[in-house]
């Protein structure tokens, strides 16, 4: 679905954010793009739907190389949610809102209509389609440039740091939503610093320092490994962090998530009792 061929980028400011960067994702993949800030994630994102365009290298998005192509064209197959939807958010209502891209897609007037209501009632904003955006709270604001995306159904959804201002029910709320998006067949890709998030979705993981990716594998792999961690700083999740304190008592040290814990210490504490 998208390939990445030794792409650099360099911003006006003199900032060198990718340096030879290359990717492949997979028709219907879901990804997590890591690391610290400046490490260059949201750069290569935007190469994804030609927000940015390559300094050197290419860019190829379903077989189509992003030079060749208008940001409008690349758009119909990658929605992008921006990090801060105020970024994206402009119209009068939510219903507006949503209908804007449809409309200029050319989407005939009934499937507009059917589709702004389908794309309300699946982020669970219908009470607000006459509402401005700007009356939403931030994680409502959120799903209603989501619904926007959505709405269009692009090939490929990309997600920048989705979990920033949500609590716990609403993180395990997208997270569901993130995974039944991805069984349907929608490629998926995040960028965040959410680990825990990370961890419970088990995406492949791509992490990144200094304008590079720095490791590519499975989520229990990447977030496991203390040197990687190190070198991409970011932080292992909390319970991984308990595990590797219990290794001296047998115990595994790469585990991730709390439902995987819960099921190693029942099966650990059973093994104990035994008479």
């Amino acid at each position: 679905m998208i390939e990445i061929k030794g792409v650099y980028f360099t911003y006006p400011t003199g900032v060198e954010a990718l340096k030879g960067v290359s990717l492949t994702i997979r028709d219907g993949e879901f990804v997590a793009i890591m690391g610290s800030n400046g490490a260059g994630k949201t750069t290569l994102v935007k190469q994804f739907n030609g927000l940015l365009k390559p300094a050197k290298g290419e860019v190829l998005v379903d077989g189509v190389n992003t030079r060749k192509v208008s940001i409008a064209s690349l758009a119909r197959k990658v929605g992008f949610v921006f990090q801060n939807p105020d970024n994206q958010l402009f119209c009068e209502n939510a219903e507006e809102e949503i209908a804007f891209a449809l409309k200029n897609f050319g989407f005939k007037e009934e499937t507009v209509k059917s589709r702004v209501t389908w794309a309300l009632n699946l982020l669970g904003l219908t009470q607000y389609r006459q509402t401005s955006p700007f009356m939403l709270s931030g994680g409502e604001r959120k799903r209603l440039a989501l619904a926007s995306v959505l709405a269009w159904e692009p090939k490929v959804v990309v997600l920048d740091e989705p979990t920033i201002g949500q609590d716990f029910e609403q993180k395990e709320r997208l997270r569901q939503f993130i995974v039944q998006l991805n069984a349907q067949g929608k490629t998926v890709i995040i960028v965040t610093h959410d680990v825990e998030f990370v961890a419970d979705c088990g995406p492949r993981v791509v992490l990144m320092a200094e304008g590079k990716i720095v490791a590519d594998g499975n989520a229990k792999e990447i977030l496991t490994d203390k040197e990687l961690a190190f070198k991409a700083s970011i932080v292992p999740p909390q319970i991984t962090q308990i595990f590797l304190g219990l290794a001296d008592f047998g115990l595994p040290t790469d585990v991730i998530n709390v439902h995987e814990a819960g099921k190693i210490l029942l099966d650990f504490l059973k093994e104990e009792v035994k008479p």
